[in-house]
């Protein structure tokens, strides 16, 4: 009786173990599988990730990093932005579906073998240091929708195959050494391709310029505006010869290249490809060639008659076209007689009324005026053409305001103003009719022309840039910032120089503003604010060149170092700190008209190996697009980054904004520790919040502060500078303190912490 409750038992456990059972038959991966995974972790180097080996494994079961599973499959390799070298093995598992290896440091060639991978969707190898040609291995990629291999060293031309890729929407493959024509991606159903800064030559295939998304600059194509490939255009070659009714095979056209459904044996040959292609028509047998050789003739007829109602509506469009250029100089000779016959008008009432208004003080004799007077208005008749007509070159703004001069003559100034002013008091103009006037002539004002271009900085070339930065290989990019990657240039003479490569430039920035700002950024001088000496606008490319400065950032040498031997000291921080506040008091209280940074961060404040400070970015706002900030929104940016609690409250911008994220930065240099770091405990992930209330406590500001420099500086110089903190950091703008006062107090404390070392 006892043993009757452990029955239910025993088969609950045996129900559990069947049912587990089937799960754990399915963990297991495929033995294919699993040999090519083995293959891709040798071939890549064996990279230090979970759960990877080089022989045998359970991919699926054992949930290695990066692999999608669907059963005992691998459908999905997901290893992007790990800097995982060596190359591409030939042998993958052909049930993938997803290869992700961008942004890593892979070199070689992309395999052929990628023609086996028949169920593949997506690819991306961007951002390597890819090389070679591509493989001629597209065939069976029916599939494939998205292919990005931008950003790495590959060479040659697109090979044949590429137009099988009949699924394929996506196609990046910018900042190569890509060359030849773009034909074979002309009837492929594209939604986004990005061609940029390749070799790419030739004219452009009229149906990409139909992508919503297509990207083509930085390429040497033979015209600046792709050339139509519509049947209507005459330069496509000649019309097609009419032929009489008959079989008459020899003068057949050439077929089109066939489609991936085959024509029977029996259809009409293929029209030419210029012409657009008939409607398919299906015949009997019995028809035999009479249908063919009607067929024939009706195509060929239908291509001339589009042939020559494509000249007539040239013609016509020519016509109109004329037509309204009569129109406008019709016009404009009416606009000119009418203004002449105007002020002819005008002239003869002021003759009229020239002898009641005169001032007697300033008139030398009565009969001088009368002369004055005839001689002028006889010379009006003989040079009233030639004067009008010379007159808008030498003041247009005359023009516009229907004023006549006369040449002078005698010491007389002769000058109608239109429309006259009421009579009292008498109008100057006839007072310079009359005699030689005191008073000067009027000073109009004129606005300054528009700069066309920038006085300061150089202007290059695209192709001078592609030199330089050996074609904007990665390997030269030396940061990345939010407007876009910069890149390291070294010109003949061995100056090196920086790059910055503005994304998504065209369209969002004119070639006005841009020369705007790079005039206004030309003209920031000061030590610690790295230098702007050119720039370039061809193309729709937005770049920027600086001086070349330094490698390392602040964040660099505070995040990514490899041993505390390599820690900055304190007074190597305090000398970052008093350099970079000097940069911003420059932008805030020198400068005119005065400049925010909006984005101080140690990612753009550059260190040498002496650690003097250069401040990178200065005056960009302008050009970074909406929303570019961050992914973030709401208190957590503000939470995980440098900018403001009223600018991620209410968008307001101002200088003591960059107050608030030099504090930040200053509290990174003292702690050693990101504004945001999740592996730490809950309560210390957020640097200001937890760091704000310890600033004033001596004992927790000796056990906040970095390992690496404790014992290098006294109390005193530690509380100072979290003051001077705690008051950068201030929630409400109106108490923090200005650049000025910041760097006045850290001067001090760096002369005191010398006279302390001595």
């Amino acid at each position: 009786m006892r043993r009757a409750p452990e029955l239910p038992l025993l088969l609950a456990a045996a129900l559990l173990a069947l049912a587990a059972a089937p799960g754990l038959a399915r963990a297991a991966t495929d033995a294919a599988d699993v040999s090519a995974i083995n293959g891709l972790y040798v071939a890549l180097g064996s990279p230090t990730l979970p759960g990877w080996t080089g022989n045998g494994g359970d991919p699926c079961g054992e949930l290695w990093q990066g692999i999608v599973c669907t059963g005992s499959t691998i459908t999905g390799i997901n290893l992007s932005n790990n800097k995982i070298g060596g190359s591409i093995p030939e042998d993958l598992p052909i049930t993938l579906q997803q290869l992700f290896l961008s942004a890593n440091q892979l070199t070689g060639s992309i395999p052929s073998s990628l023609s086996k991978l028949k169920n593949l969707t997506a690819m991306s190898v961007n951002g390597n240091n890819l090389n070679g040609d591509l493989p001629d291995a597209f065939d069976s990629l029916n599939g494939l929708v998205n292919l990005d291999i931008s950003s790495n060293n590959l060479t040659g031309v697109l090979p044949p195959s590429m137009k099988s890729l009949a699924s394929l929407t996506t196609l990046h493959m910018q900042d190569n050494q890509l060359s030849g024509t773009l034909n074979v991606l002309q009837d492929l159903p594209l939604k986004d391709l990005n061609i940029e800064n390749n070799q790419f030559s030739g004219p452009v295939p009229a149906s990409l310029l139909n992508i919503p998304n297509f990207k083509k600059d930085g390429n040497p194509f033979n015209t600046s505006i792709a050339p139509s490939a519509s049947p209507l255009s005459p330069s496509i070659g000649p019309a097609p010869t009419p032929t009489p009714a008959g079989p008459k095979p020899a003068s057949t056209p050439a077929s089109a290249p066939t489609s991936s459904n085959s024509t029977p044996a029996s259809a009409p040959p293929s029209p030419p490809s210029r012409a657009p292609p008939p409607p398919k028509t299906t015949s009997n047998s019995s028809e035999g060639s009479t249908t063919r050789d009607s067929t024939s003739s009706s195509r060929k007829n239908s291509a001339s008659t589009l042939k020559i109602v494509g000249f007539v509506l040239l013609g016509v469009v020519l016509f109109i076209i004329m037509v309204l250029l009569v129109l406008f100089c019709l016009s404009k000779y009416e606009e000119r007689q009418s203004r002449y016959d105007h002020n002819r008008s005008q002239l003869a009432r002021v003759h009229h009324r020239v002898e009641p208004q005169i001032k007697p003080p300033l008139v030398q004799q009565r009969d001088d005026v009368k002369k004055g007077q005839s001689e002028a208005l006889d010379r009006r008749g003989r040079e009233l053409s030639s004067s009008t007509a010379a007159l808008p070159k030498k003041s247009p703004e005359n023009q516009k305001e229907h004023v006549i001069n006369f040449d002078r003559t005698d010491s007389d100034i002769f000058s109608v103003g239109l429309p006259p002013p009421p009579p009292p008091p008498p109008l100057p103009p006839i007072e310079k009719i009359v005699a030689n006037p005191i008073v000067p002539p009027e000073k109009r004002y004129s606005p300054p022309p528009r700069t066309s271009t920038p006085t300061s900085a150089t202007p290059f070339s695209v192709a001078s840039l592609q030199q330089y930065t050996d074609s904007f290989r990665e390997e030269n990019v030396i940061r990345e910032s939010r407007l876009g990657k910069v890149y390291l240039a070294e010109l003949p003479n061995g100056k090196l120089l920086e790059v910055m490569k503005i994304d998504n430039a065209n369209g969002r920035i004119s070639v006005d503003d841009f020369l705007e700002q790079v005039e206004c950024i030309s003209e920031i001088k000061h030590p610690n604010i790295l230098e702007l000496v050119g720039y370039c606008a061809e193309y729709g490319q937005r770049l920027l060149v600086y001086n070349h400065f330094s490698r390392t950032t602040l964040d660099d040498a505070l995040h990514d170092r490899e041993d505390s031997e390599s820690a900055l000291s304190w007074n190597a921080r305090l000398q970052v700190a008093l350099g970079s506040g000097k940069a911003l008091e420059y932008l805030h209280e020198s400068f005119q008209p005065p400049i925010v940074h909006q984005n101080f961060e140690p990612a753009n404040v550059l260190l040498d190996k002496k650690f003097s400070v250069c401040v990178a970015e200065c005056g960009l706002a302008e050009l970074m697009p909406s929303g570019s900030v961050t992914q973030l929104s709401g208190r957590m940016r503000a939470l995980m980054n440098y900018e403001a609690p009223e600018f991620q409250d209410s968008g307001d911008i101002s200088e003591r904004g960059d107050v608030y994220s030099f504090g930040v930065v200053m509290l990174e240099l003292l702690t050693g520790r990101k504004p945001y770091d999740s592996s730490r405990p809950r309560h210390e992930q957020h640097l200001v919040r937890w760091a704000s209330s310890q600033l004033h406590d001596i004992e927790s500001l000796s056990k906040m502060v970095d390992p690496s420099i404790r014992g290098q500086c006294s109390e005193k110089a530690l509380s100072r500078f979290a003051d001077i903190i705690s008051r950068c950091i201030q929630r409400q703008p109106e108490f923090r303190p200005p650049m000025s006062e910041i760097v006045q107090d850290l001067a001090r404390l760096v002369n005191a912490t010398g006279e302390e070392s001595e």
